[in-house]
């Protein structure tokens, strides 16, 4: 499996690339970081990470993309950007077919580190070391990048075991629902006077 990572961001967005192969050894094949900068306007600093991550999408071709979700932030400002370029990111996989998975930072961290609160620094570290990269990425984006990558190839096998899980249970909620809906009408269809005791008699 190819998995796209993506830190999503307006002043740095990391893309990443990795693969998976057998048990939890995953290799990676392409990282770096999409710079805008601030004085540009909004809609081509969106313009320019949506064409990045089209043209990442169309040179690896991969099978999934893992964003990290917004999950809480102070900088409002900060909040917005990330959720937008998550956004145009995940629009030009939707655009391909292709599924987009969103990932909290503490699920990252606890993937990679087992600390839900590691901070980036030990996550840079870790990635290094499972990727068994000869140096740290840099800046920190492309290692959150990666990380968000390595994620998501871990936690999918999960993550399919969860959506098989709830479609069973979608499945037998329906039966369920439409069995209960048959006996209803059954009762229904018993007629004003079926069940009645037949009352006098001959005189």
């Amino acid at each position: 499996m190819r998995v796209m990572g993506v830190d999503p961001g307006l002043t740095r967005c990391g893309l990443s690339v990795v693969e998976t192969g057998e048990g939890r050894r995953v290799t990676a094949l392409d990282v770096d970081v999409v710079r805008t900068p601030s004085t540009m306007p909004l809609p081509e600093r969106l313009l320019a990470v949506w064409t990045a991550a089209e043209f990442w999408m169309d040179t690896h071709e991969p099978d999934v993309i893992a964003v990290e979700r917004v999950f809480a932030q102070h900088n409002v400002s900060t909040a917005m950007g990330t959720a937008q370029a998550g956004g145009v990111v995940a629009l030009a996989a939707a655009r391909r077919g292709i599924d987009v998975h969103f990932h909290t930072p503490s699920e990252v961290k606890a993937a990679v580190t087992g600390n839900g609160n590691a901070g980036k620094a030990q996550v840079t570290a870790m990635i290094t070391r499972i990727l068994g990269l000869q140096k740290a990425p840099e800046p920190a984006d492309a290692a959150d990048a990666l990380a968000l990558a390595v994620c998501h190839s871990w936690r999918a096998p999960m993550i399919a075991r969860m959506a098989e899980a709830e479609r069973r249970a979608a499945e037998q909620k329906k039966v369920f629902e439409q069995r209960l809906a048959a006996q209803r009408r059954g009762r229904g269809h018993g007629g004003a006077g079926a069940g009645r005791p037949v009352t006098g008699g001959v005189r």
